[in-house]
């Protein structure tokens, strides 16, 4: 099929908190409208029943804003793709059942999407009016985010090879536990972020894991950080507040590290150079430094996701759909949603 032809599907997400729908046509964005679910904060994380409650509040003027955004009429749409899975379960089903009952209201098909596979094409996401370069095959990608910590070899769109991943916790999930202990609050990635900006990164240092091969391993550090705060702390009450900065930006280095030195160990052994970053801790400063400075040091060809498409969005759904399409690779009505799987 060529690629003239104008191609429009509709991508939904709704594997955790956000309610996203975007409309593509061929590899372009027209819209990706994202709401969030505040109501998480005030527990520290993700409840997955109130999550699946406000994805049936939010879905369907999600949707009807995505297609207004674009020009967008329901009638003109060629195909639904959505997330199946992984994901929370209730917030998937909510997803999954919209799109089956439009899909079927509209005759047109239905592509299933892995989120994680959608995290790594977001990178082929064009804008309208721009020609971004796109990672050629085959790439390594870090893939990090609150549930996931990955190298994964992508030789094109539908074989990824995952070559490293975590054997516990997860970076993003370990950013957010540091906050939690810090008494910073919910989400604690971005938290970190930006009291680390304003932090010395050498003050502390707290153990690193020694995991063999590409693997990561990030419990230990977090277990590293509770004992050294629990210890200053009982001398004095008020220090993590008085050196929060200083202690986010140590904290924040040392994942950084872990996640740099097990990447760089595999584009040497793999022989590629051609490096992408993906998934919602892809947002983080110093994680994006560190890739820029290993471009320079050891000639990368990097590639890193404008913010717009580093947390969970529908626009990345819409890009695997839209390769799929073109290869007529559609689901029947009765693919089930799934919570856990890898590529």
């Amino acid at each position: 099929m060529e690629k003239e032809q104008k191609i429009y599907i509709l991508a939904i997400e709704s594997s955790c908190d956000d309610t996203s729908a975007a409309v593509m046509c061929n590899d372009v964005v027209l819209s990706n409208v994202t709401a969030g679910q505040a109501v998480h904060e005030q527990y520290g994380g993700v409840v997955p029943e109130l999550a699946s409650r406000a994805h049936e509040l939010n879905i369907v003027p999600v949707v009807d804003a995505a297609l207004k955004n674009a020009g967008v009429g329901k009638e003109q749409l060629n195909a639904i793709a959505f997330t199946r899975g992984p994901g929370l379960m209730g917030s998937l089903l909510v997803g999954v059942s919209f799109a089956k009952g439009l899909a079927a209201s509209l005759g047109i098909p239905m592509i299933e999407v892995n989120h994680l596979q959608g995290h790594i094409m977001a990178h082929f996401i064009q804008k309208q009016g721009e020609q971004k370069n796109v990672p050629q095959f085959p790439f390594l990608c870090l893939m990090v985010s609150g549930g996931n910590s990955q190298i994964v070899k992508v030789n094109s769109y539908k074989d990824m090879e995952i070559v490293g991943q975590t054997i516990d916790d997860a970076a993003g999930e370990a950013m957010d536990k540091c906050a939690k202990v810090m008494g910073l609050g919910y989400p604690g990635g971005p938290i970190i972020d930006r009291l680390a900006r304003q932090g010395n990164n050498q003050a502390y240092n707290f153990s690193k894991p020694r995991v063999p091969g590409f693997d990561y391993s990030f419990s230990g550090l977090k277990t590293s950080l509770l004992y050294t705060l629990r210890k200053l702390v009982a001398d004095d009450p008020n220090y993590v507040e008085r050196h929060k900065e200083d202690i986010a930006a140590s904290f924040e280095r040392a994942v950084v590290e872990i996640l740099m030195d097990k990447l760089y160990k595999a584009t040497k052994q793999l022989k590629i150079k051609r490096v992408a970053l993906s998934g919602g801790v892809s947002a983080n400063t110093a994680l994006r430094a560190a890739y820029h400075d290993h471009a320079k040091r050891y000639g990368w060809d990097i590639f890193i996701p404008e913010f717009g498409f580093t947390t969970d969005n529908a626009a990345m759904i819409g890009i695997v759909g839209y390769y799929k399409y073109l290869d007529n690779d559609f689901c029947s009505m009765d693919a089930p949603a799934f919570s856990r799987t890898i590529l």
